[in-house]
């Protein structure tokens, strides 16, 4: 029986199961629910469910009798609610009655409070998080054959017992016999890939539709068997990429003229709906590409007579250093400061600094807003910060956990290369030295080769220099994301992506000795032997021998941190 992993999320959710032949997690794509299957989709995550519910009125026979909690924990028939994109479409145009966009916040703070109403019947968080699990299952049911029976499940840390009875009675009342809980932040780092066999202390940032939430947390090896852990620090705010996109559109409508307003009279609650989905695909659009053109206005009535005079109601450019300038004047950046100021200072209260913050993990899309990685990269170093899957990870690990197949020991999640260049064409090449998947501590002489310095400017060869870069790459048939030495948001794999992302890592300082005498551009003979290893702390680290003198220039010295 499968054991499958359910990360139910704020404005997304995925569920995953572990793929045993390929020993690793996969997310279930349920084409009829999840977001965009066939769409153009930037950031392509297809395999989400938006976590949107609309009840059905129309419901037939089967449908009712499948409501009955004695058929429901043994039988998933008949449909009494639409989830995910055929939810979020049918609201489209106007707010239907009996939809909710989302009930995780409420399940976990109050259950009982009313989200939404059908007629003179009112629905609870709980009553609309059971109709999207149960379609849920009846989706996957559809997908696979199989009535889910044994769930993990990840929970917010701040949502404690409240939020866990409320799933765990929900998934009872839908015949899910076996359940397990596991944090999201231990989930986070079991699908980044985090070594675990030590305690280790790692800063989660979530930054999704709704909400920014940071939590500074402490996992070690005996909490893992629970699947929890220990908060340290943490803060938030009521920032997300649904208010990000609020922004936009207000950008948008008033440099074209429009007075739009969502609760608005006739058609602009219609056209602020419509244009608001537009502004999502352009803010999604100019993480990838220099610019993106606004293209849905609304009909002429709408429009300002006055401002269609002045000639603002042309398309709409808009290119990603202009949201940076919006996303700084609304003060995302400062807020985003401002978090992790607090959770360093709740730290410190306790004794614990910035440097003793082992791992910085990466979730919800909203990470992959322009220059919110380099707030982290700044303030933590590259080395740190795992970013890559931002929409799978905390599923990922999930699965992981219930499959008991995470991996204990650290290992390296990219290639590690150094770069040399043809004597002919002058293109880069890349020799990688540390593969990814590479178990930490490794061997001292891991990787070792005899070298001839390469004199390329055709003088002698007076310093060794060596540029050791970092290649990120996805594994085929997925899609990863990574940030070049500049910041810039890069998609590897799937749709449109690049095959690799190559960031030189000590481009500034790559010099690994001093030849003396220089190397004769001429002499072909090997004149350096070197030898890399990783450390404990995952940094790469040198020996560098002179063959022709026998001077060692460096012994075991580190070079650049690996990730």
């Amino acid at each position: 029986m499968t054991r499958w992993a359910l990360d139910l999320g704020t404005t997304n959710t995925g569920l995953a199961r572990w793929d045993a032949a390929a020993h690793r997690p996969r997310l279930l794509e349920l084409p009829a629910v999840c977001r965009r299957p066939d769409g153009a989709d930037d950031l392509e995550a297809p395999r989400l469910v938006p976590s949107a519910t609309q009840l059905r009125a129309d419901l037939g026979f089967w449908d009712r009798v499948g409501a009955r909690p004695f058929l429901m924990r043994r039988a998933l028939v008949g449909e009494q609610a639409m989830i995910g994109r055929p939810a979020l479409e049918a609201n489209d145009g106007s707010v239907r009655p009996g939809f909710a966009p989302r009930f995780k916040h409420a399940l976990a703070r109050a259950p009982l409070r009313h989200l939404c109403r059908m007629g003179d019947q009112r629905y609870t968080a709980r009553d609309m998080a059971q109709h999207f699990l149960r379609q849920l299952l009846v989706e996957v049911k559809k997908a696979t054959g199989e009535h889910v029976r044994e769930l993990v499940v990840t929970a917010p840390v701040d949502a404690y017992e409240t939020y866990r009875a409320e799933v765990a009675g929900i998934c009872q009342r839908l015949g899910v016999r076996t359940l397990h809980f596991i944090d999201e932040p231990v989930a986070a780092a079991i699908g980044y890939g985090v070594g675990l066999e030590a305690d280790k202390r790692v800063l989660v940032v979530d930054f999704g539709g709704g909400t920014l939430d940071l939590a500074l947390v402490d996992i070690s090896a005996r909490g893992i068997a629970q699947g929890n852990c220990e908060v340290v620090a943490k803060a938030g705010r009521a920032v997300g990429g649904d208010l990000v996109d609020r922004w936009l559109l207000a950008d948008f409508a008033d440099t074209l003229g429009y007075r739009l307003d969502e609760q608005g009279p006739g058609d602009q609650a219609f056209w602020y709906r419509l244009m608001l989905l537009e502004a999502r695909r352009v803010k999604e659009a100019v993480f990838f590409r220099p610019e993106e053109t606004f293209a849905v206005t609304p009909p002429e009535d709408i429009a300002l007579f006055e401002q269609r005079l002045r000639g603002k109601t042309e398309a709409l450019k808009f290119d990603r250093g202009r949201l940076v300038a919006l996303l700084e004047q609304r003060g995302l950046y400062q807020q985003l400061g401002a978090c992790v100021d607090e959770v360093l200072l709740q730290a410190r209260e306790r004794g614990i600094g910035p440097d003793d913050i082992d791992d910085v993990l990466m979730v919800g899309g909203s990470t992959l807003l322009p220059d919110v990685y380099a707030v982290f990269e700044q303030r933590f170093g590259r080395d740190r910060v795992r970013a890559w899957q931002p929409f799978e990870a905390v599923a990922y690990g999930a699965s992981a956990f219930g499959a008991d197949a995470f991996q204990q020991s650290d290992f390296i999640v990219h290639d590690y290369a150094f770069v040399t260049h043809d004597p002919r064409t002058h293109e880069p090449r890349h020799t990688v030295i540390i593969p990814r998947g590479t178990r930490v501590p490794t061997a001292r002489d891991f990787w070792k080769r005899q070298l001839v310095p390469t004199c390329s400017l055709g003088e002698p060869e007076k310093f060794f220099k060596l540029v050791v870069a970092e290649v990120g790459k996805a594994d085929a048939n997925e899609r990863a994301f990574g940030f070049d030495g500049q910041g810039k948001l890069h998609k590897l794999g799937g749709e449109g992506g690049s095959a690799s992302l190559v960031v030189p890592l000590n481009d500034a300082n790559p010099t690994l000795g001093t030849l003396n005498p220089p190397h004769a551009p001429g002499d072909k003979a090997a004149r350096l032997e070197i030898a890399f290893f990783v450390n404990d702390d995952r940094w790469l680290c040198a020996t560098v021998s002179d063959l022709q003198t026998r001077k060692t220039l460096m012994r075991d010295e580190p070079v650049v941190r690996l990730l």
